[in-house]
């Protein structure tokens, strides 16, 4: 497989990867402050520092997409560079402690995101 194509691919994968995990945070957070419309909720996303662990996941899939998005074309710099990125990203050493202990939290009780975050591993090699 292609180094863009794989790209891709785990693009996809940790887009689906960040619904899960908001879809998560959002029903925590509703237990405890009551139903939020969608806009109340993105209000939330946004501000509240308790979310913000998931905005690395939102930061890479924007800087992959504009990636893909550049009119004068993508070099294997910039995909090996996002393909570093994501490693690191799903790298239990790597990065600070509470990303990862939020993370490791979430997949213990999501056996989706444990599924999600192993095809991803396996994807990258």
């Amino acid at each position: 497989m292609e180094n863009a194509e794989k790209l891709r691919n785990l693009r996809n994968l940790l887009l689906n990867q960040h619904k899960l995990l908001i879809d998560r945070e959002r029903e925590s957070y509703e237990m405890l402050h009551g139903p939020l419309t969608a806009g109340a909720f993105l209000n939330v996303l946004i501000d509240n520092q308790d979310f913000a662990w998931l905005r690395q996941f939102s930061m890479l899939i924007v800087e992959i997409d504009e990636m893909f998005d550049l009119k004068d074309g993508i070099d294997r710099e910039m995909i090996e560079a996002n393909l570093t990125k994501i490693g690191e990203l799903l790298d239990p050493n790597v990065g600070d402690d509470s990303f990862n202990a939020k993370y490791d939290f979430s997949m213990s009780i999501l056996p989706e995101a444990a599924t999600l975050n192993e095809e991803m591993r396996i994807l990258l090699g």
